[in-house]
């Protein structure tokens, strides 16, 4: 999984995806989505490993898996075999796991395959595997000082698909940004839904120094994957510093003290005793069922990307911004139909309201902005209804309210007004009420800024700022003259 290459730090992922949009669980009819239920209710004898009970297989699973491999350019195996991988903890309630293996003439659902970072880096791809997921545990504080623990069994079954990179991987960066690739691909296939809570966690590979390899586990936030790596960077820099040896371990990630924690020496692939579900049948990929699915794989965000770049115009870093989710992607592309003004609504999305989302937690979904309204806005805001100050304001509004912006324009009459008489008079008001300030614009250019904004805020906005700036420069002007 880790090679060491020269004295460069070197980091491979296993990411661990589920399959949402699915009815049921992998192996039995258990419903699959668990987000509003409470704990322990979406279970059977199958997912609980009840003695007697048999596992069916889900193919609807083995049809995203399929999709999956061909988006990242994997090989897919034409004919693939479960196994069962033997360990004891308590979110797993048959004491094995029912997934695949690679060893031998053991093949999982595909193998190779690669994600180009936006350097242009490619990072390879060593295999993808079909697998059930465990429970979810709960600790009271965290997993070293929690008295007791608690499981949630509703998780248990949920298809996943655990993508594992080679050891390409550089940089913490690197590894942010590869997780954040893998998910707008996986969103754009519409098999994942990176919005509900563990849907994507990774466990990280790490070797530096010629030393022994660790393992991060179960590291739930892009984010965090981050600060794991650079704080297992730091430590491991440390014990180096001071000749002291890195272990062969595996650790855990503490996202409140934001450190890692050691857990158990690591196993070996021996330890897990893996050997073919003896109650699964080995299944064909035929040619048919593959050529069917390719016709159904969308135009995927790095194609989408360059559309965007070259058809709409949109700058670069605007169209990474965008694609970097479906739903931003989706949203831009909505407005854009309604009102034709791609890169004004490629700012706005990729500056104020992502801006707006990241300091709410909210997702595209969860905003009260429509594309219709968004449309509706920046039309009013192209046509000079609205100043874009006041545009961005009317924005926020709705963001937070659901009011349209023509709703909030009215109640607020905050349309643009451009008369000369209305702005002649609000600037007689400035120059009459601030003798010092003009004093010095007079000297100063800088300070007519200064000015401008007075004579905004009396406007409440409505003034156009470029027309009220050349009446103060022309009225200084007539001043020095006189």
């Amino acid at each position: 999984m880790v090679k060491i290459v020269g004295d460069k730090i070197t980091i491979g992922l296993e990411v661990h995806c589920q399959l949402t949009g699915l009815r049921t669980k992998l192996f039995c009819s258990c419903s699959a989505d668990y987000r509003d239920e409470k704990p322990n209710v979406l279970v059977c004898p199958t997912c609980m490993g009840l003695p007697g009970s048999l596992p069916v297989l889900n193919i609807k699973a083995v049809e995203y898996a399929a999709k999956i491999a061909l988006a990242l350019g994997s090989k897919l195996s034409d004919r693939m075999i479960f196994f069962r991988k033997n360990y004891f903890y308590p979110d797993l309630p048959k004491n094995f796991q029912i997934t695949q293996y690679h060893r031998g003439g053991s093949r999982p659902i595909s193998v190779g395959g690669f994600i180009t970072l936006d350097d242009g880096y490619e990072v390879k791809l060593t295999r993808m595997q079909l697998e059930e997921d465990p429970a979810k545990i709960t600790y009271e504080g965290t997993i070293t000082s929690s008295s007791y623990s608690l499981v949630d069994y509703n998780r248990a079954g949920i298809a996943l698909v655990e993508i594992v990179t080679e050891p390409d991987l550089r940089s913490p960066r690197q590894a942010r940004e590869f997780l954040e690739k893998l998910r707008s691909i996986l969103e754009h296939l519409v098999v994942f839904d990176g919005g509900l809570e563990g849907s994507m966690r990774c466990d990280a590979n790490i070797s530096m120094y010629d030393r022994n390899r660790v393992e991060v586990k179960n590291i739930s936030s892009f984010k965090e994957v981050e600060r794991a790596l650079s704080f297992e960077i730091t430590r491991q820099t440390r014990l180096s510093k001071n000749k002291g040896e890195t272990s062969m371990e595996t650790r855990h990630w503490d996202d409140d003290r934001r450190v890692t924690v050691s857990l158990r020496s690591k196993e070996e692939e021996e330890d897990y005793r893996y050997f073919p579900e003896p109650d699964l049948l080995p299944v064909s990929l035929s040619k048919k069922f593959l050529s069917g699915l390719e016709k159904e794989i969308p135009e995927l965000p790095d194609a989408r990307r360059e559309r965007f770049i070259k058809e709409l115009n949109v700058s670069s870093q605007n169209s990474r911004v965008l694609t970097s989710t479906k739903s931003l992607a989706d949203l831009f592309e909505e407005t854009v139909s309604i009102h034709e003004s791609p890169k004004r609504i490629s700012n706005w999305i990729a500056g104020d309201i992502l801006a707006y989302m990241n300091r709410s937690g909210k997702s595209v979904k969860d905003l009260n902005l429509s594309s219709t309204n968004l449309a509706e806005l920046v039309k009013m805001v192209d046509e000079k209804i609205l100043i874009e100050r006041s545009g961005k304001n009317v924005m926020y509004e709705t963001l937070m309210t659901g009011k349209s912006p023509r709703e909030i324009v009215e109640e607020k009459n905050l349309e643009h007004v451009s008369d000369k008489n209305y702005i002649e008079d609000i600037v007689s008001k400035v120059f009459k009420d601030n003798p010092n300030p003009v004093r010095d614009a007079l000297n100063n250019d800088k300070a007519i800024n200064y000015l401008v904004g007075l004579a905004m805020k009396i406007s409440n906005g409505k003034a156009d700022p470029n027309e009220t700036r050349e009446k103060i420069e022309m009225k200084l002007s007539d001043m020095i003259n006189e």
